[in-house]
């Protein structure tokens, strides 16, 4: 079987192409920004400040744990979400880069 388009890149391209595409949804970004507002919640809540039904904001909070956004812990039925600051840490690298880069960029 052949390679996949993937393959050609770095781990860090496909780490930080990963990471983008979660971010790529409106209702994933109010998702990050209401988590970083309180700090923890239990999905039951996130649900009530979206106007998404629950299974759509599972599915959102599933794209964004795939991507190592963010991550949870199960507390009796429901599961409290919590950002991964791991995850953030590569996007402030990889964007603190290009801003210094093209900050001493002398281009027309």
């Amino acid at each position: 079987m052949g390679a996949t388009k993937t393959d050609h890149f770095t781990d860090k391209q496909n780490q930080i192409a990963i990471i983008a595409k979660a971010l790529g949804h409106p209702a994933r970004i109010a998702i990050i920004e209401y988590l970083l507002k309180v700090n923890a919640c239990i999905c039951g809540d996130i649900v009530n400040e979206l106007p998404l039904a629950q299974p759509t904001v599972s599915q959102h909070l599933k794209e964004l744990n795939n991507a190592g956004l963010i991550k949870g812990n199960i507390e009796g039925n429901a599961i409290c979400y919590c950002i991964d600051e791991k995850a953030f840490a590569v996007l402030n690298d990889y964007f603190s880069k290009i801003i210094i880069t093209v900050t001493n960029q002398k281009c027309c």
